[in-house]
């Protein structure tokens, strides 16, 4: 029998900024959530989440995470361990598209092996190795539902512009490993809910550089986002494990 006792914990990775700051934000507002677990690289900013954590007290839980550290994983295992009953709900929100001397490339000329790595790094290997210190804990009968942020640009049948080469795969690479998990929940953990997520075009630092050729009405704001993003994972099921969502609920073809 699927277990039923849900607990009102939720765990939000990527939480110091952006769609995950937001997304823990509007879960705290939530007089049913009982405790948000937010993650953040450690060297990153993470006044806003003091702001929540002045605001919220337990009921938000700050914790440094790099998903692409593998000690810092371990870390976060341990600590997944020692939280009884585990979560409800997980938003894997981490992820970059520029960082330092990585943009996304125009041409094939701008391909650099060096930063398609840490693309795939990021975007693709961390959220599965987040999933991989987490499943063990959730309980084989547990309901859950695991989403990562995705992008439509990862869609392979929706790919008519071309560039963004490291950007493009590595999201493509997401969604195989996310049904690729969602195929062996369905043994392991059948009540399971494995999600990737199109959230939009949304206003933060990600997307500001290149916001100029977004269509009107089309560029929303990350608590737009958040509300749309647990709308939907909110309205899943098991039976829709392994799809990727658009943020309006809509299946996006791979």
């Amino acid at each position: 029998m699927p277990e039923s006792n849900l607990n009102g914990r939720r765990l939000v990775v990527g939480a110091s900024r952006g769609i995950g700051l937001a997304l823990a934000e509007a879960q705290l507002a939530e007089p049913g959530v009982t405790q948000v677990v937010a993650t953040h690289r450690p060297e990153s900013d993470a006044r806003e989440l003091q702001r929540l954590a002045d605001l919220h007290g337990d009921r938000l839980r700050r914790v440094p995470l790099d998903v692409s550290d593998t000690t810092s994983l371990a870390a976060f295992e341990q600590l997944v361990a020692t939280i009884d009953g585990g979560f409800d709900l997980v938003i894997h929100a981490a992820g970059i598209l520029h960082e330092e001397n990585i943009q996304p490339e125009k041409s094939l000329a701008e391909c650099n092996a060096t930063a398609l790595a840490r693309l795939f790094e990021v975007n693709s290997i961390g959220p599965l190795m987040v999933a991989a210190a987490l499943l063990p804990h959730q309980g084989r009968g547990r309901r859950f539902t695991f989403a990562a942020l995705s992008a439509m640009v990862g869609s392979i049948s929706d790919n008519r512009l071309g560039g963004w080469y490291g950007y493009r795969a590595s999201k493509a690479a997401l969604n195989q490993f996310l049904k690729t998990l969602a195929v062996e929940c369905r043994y392991r953990h059948p009540q399971a809910t494995i999600l990737a997520i199109h959230p939009g075009t949304t206003d933060t630092e990600l997307s500001r550089p290149f916001q100029r050729n977004v269509r009107p009405g089309k560029l929303y704001s990350a608590a737009a986002t958040a509300q749309r993003i647990l709308a939907v994972v909110g309205s899943a099921d098991p039976g829709m494990s392994g799809q990727f969502l658009n943020w309006d609920g809509s299946e996006i073809s791979w």
